[in-house]
């Protein structure tokens, strides 16, 4: 993980929070209930729309994006722990989350099928999975623009891959996904989805 992008992320992403993501945010965290695990909490952003939960669980693995999501714990209505790990191996027991939350996180994570799989696993059955991503465009030209930059864009923008599909990735796994909408042209999309109950 590099140090100087997570310094500059809030700064280069803030035209786009105070245009439209802040309402996407807010709309999306606020459907979260009970115990929340956060998947890449980066530097907190997330952490003043939590309302109708118990208790949230932050994940982060960069170390300068998590030392900057605690100093974001007191805009928060509700209880934060955050913790210094990736999304692969989630070091909580089977079956302990009712809402997971993952918002411009997949594109930057080394194996999203596997975050996926263990995002199941600590799951309750039926757990609101809620997700805000950038993904490949479905429009050609624009669709390999992305697949163009992705090399150096990952090596610019600690890991990100423009041309991720994290949709298509949740769907080879067993989670229902009950709605999607598109921003931006379907550049970024929202995605509710939930863990199947057996």
């Amino acid at each position: 993980m590099g140090k100087w992008f997570p310094r500059i992320y809030d700064m280069v992403m803030l035209p786009l929070e105070l245009n439209k993501f802040s309402k996407i945010r807010k709309a999306l965290v606020g459907k979260a209930t009970g115990r929340v695990l956060e998947i890449g909490s980066g530097s907190g952003i997330n952490f003043r729309y939590y309302r109708d939960v118990s208790h949230v669980d932050a994940i982060e693995p960069n170390p300068v994006m998590n030392k900057r999501s605690i100093k974001q714990i007191g805009s928060s209505y509700i209880p934060i722990q955050t913790h210094l790990v990736g999304a692969e191996k989630l070091p909580f027991a089977d079956n302990t989350f009712d809402s997971v939350v993952a918002t411009l996180v997949f594109c930057t994570i080394p194996e999203p099928l596997k975050a996926i799989k263990e995002i199941q696993r600590v799951c309750k059955p039926g757990a609101k999975i809620l997700v805000f991503e950038h993904v490949r465009m479905n429009q050609k030209l624009l669709g390999k623009a992305q697949d163009l930059l992705t090399p150096t864009w990952k090596k610019l923008c600690d890991g990100c891959h423009l041309n991720r599909n994290t949709l298509e990735l949740l769907r080879q796994t067993k989670i229902s996904i009950h709605k999607v909408e598109c921003h931006f042209k379907g550049l970024f999309l929202t995605v509710e989805c939930s863990k199947e109950v057996k």
